[in-house]
């Protein structure tokens, strides 16, 4: 419609200078009706997101799930204390590929290498806690309950039981019913510099509050040497070591990490309280301590490092901060035309 009015006006104007300004006019106006539509859409789609989804979407259909969901998550978590990291790492890795749809559950197939056997997924463990839980909600509430809500309920558990923060959980996610091993390399890598980060975290809807929030996570867990090895030797053609490693801890990781590394299980927990959700994280990133190189860039970076330093200051800031988070992180890639499995591992 506007190059239709375009190309009328520059036939019927005589004038070169009336022709010019109404052209700017009408580039101007084309201007703000994009963006317009940019942000009405951005809009639109996020409120759709939202409108799919709901606390109470199980209040009548299965009242008990949170519940079921919460057991099973505590009796895993009592006879293994790595589960709260496992699952927690499990989530993110599953909204980050094609959003929130339980995704990275899927088995492979003869035909298929599944998300679960990329590299970055090959370590992610506990698969059978949201199998125990899917049985349980099948006996209770058969064909209900999908593996992308158990995952998504599963993560705010263990953050609450290792004594992090409790959010309500927008329920109402449908499964998937693709998985590839090639997207996993999506993924964020734990070498990646801020820009990178913040690329990515765009891609799925957010900002660099809720990449620093998110990084948060990392207050639970292990990491293998494999992961962060090439921060200790031969780091850059100046360094031998990462030069923005706090020296001592760079020698105590050296140690558990030589070079050749012949013990495969060897590694250094990211937080010195990695059993306990709190901001420990942060404090330790001040200090030099991180163990990832995309950890310790958010305090080398000046879009990232005030919001590092406010929340290893004030710890009830990055619980609301992290449960916020989290909850746009669980609305990423919610789809309508999926599926409740029957079984996690596999689709209907």
């Amino acid at each position: 419609m506007l190059h239709e009015t375009f190309v009328t006006i520059y036939h019927l104007s005589s004038s070169s200078s009336i022709f010019i300004i109404i052209k700017n006019q009408m580039a101007v106006f084309a201007q703000k009706m994009h963006t317009f539509t940019t942000i009405f859409l951005l809009l639109f789609m996020a409120s759709l997101s939202t409108a799919l989804l709901d606390a109470h979407y199980y209040d009548k259909t299965c009242p008990q799930a949170e519940k079921i969901i919460l057991g099973t998550v505590y009796n895993a978590s009592m006879h293994d204390p790595k589960v709260p990291a496992r699952i927690l790492r499990m989530f993110f890795h599953d909204c980050f590929i094609r959003g929130c749809d339980a995704s990275v559950l899927l088995d492979s197939t003869p035909g298929n290498q599944a998300e679960k056997d990329g590299p970055p997924n090959i370590s992610v463990r506990s698969f059978y806690v949201i199998d125990d839980a899917k049985t349980k909600l099948e006996m209770a509430c058969p064909h209900t309950v999908s593996c992308a809500d158990i995952i998504t309920i599963a993560a705010r558990d263990v953050v609450t039981m290792s004594g992090g923060p409790r959010w309500n959980v927008l329920k109402g996610r449908k499964d998937g019913r693709i998985s590839k091993a090639a997207e996993t390399i999506n993924l964020p890598a734990p070498t990646f510099n801020v820009t990178q980060l913040i690329q990515s975290f765009a891609k799925r809807g957010l900002g660099a509050k809720d990449l620093v929030a998110l990084s948060g996570g990392h207050t639970l867990g292990f990491s293998h040497c494999s992961s962060f090895e090439a921060r200790l030797h031969n780091f850059s053609s100046a360094h031998d070591v990462d030069p923005s490693m706090n020296n001592e801890f760079s020698q105590k990781l050296r140690k558990k990490c030589p070079k050749p590394n012949k013990d495969h299980n060897a590694g250094e927990f990211l937080d010195s309280t990695s059993s306990t959700f709190d901001n420990d994280y942060y404090r330790r990133l001040m200090a030099g301590k991180g163990v990832f190189g995309s950890d310790q860039a958010l305090v080398g970076d000046y879009r990232t490092r005030w919001i590092v330093e406010a929340f290893a200051k004030d710890q009830s800031l990055f619980f609301k901060e992290f449960a916020a988070s989290m909850v746009k992180l669980g609305n990423v890639g919610v789809i309508e035309n999926g599926e409740v499995r029957l079984k996690c591992r596999v689709v209907n």
